[in-house]
């Protein structure tokens, strides 16, 4: 599951990230952790692979590790978030 976490500003500047589920950062604790009442159906299992996408891989890092703080175990971020991903698309 790719998970971006982009404010919807920055999702309206440059774009959506095709497939991925968009979820505000202030609520990616509860929608995530697989213990909560309030998580996403798919997310009950504390194994699912997560990748969360910010705009530059800040946020997302510590997003992450907030995620394995809960008992994720197979959870990472994208390495210079979204501006590096829309870099690699750039003629």
């Amino acid at each position: 599951m790719v998970v971006d976490i982009r404010p919807e500003e920055l999702r309206r500047r440059d774009g959506p990230l095709e497939g991925a589920v968009v979820i505000d950062r202030n609520v990616l604790e509860w929608r995530l952790d697989p213990t909560s009442a309030h998580r996403l159906p798919e997310m009950d299992d504390p194994a699912r692979r997560v990748i969360v996408v910010c705009d530059e891989g800040y946020a997302s890092s510590l997003a992450a590790a907030s995620l394995a703080d809960l008992g994720l175990t197979n959870v990472t971020d994208l390495a210079g978030g979204f501006q590096a991903w829309l870099a690699t698309k750039a003629p």
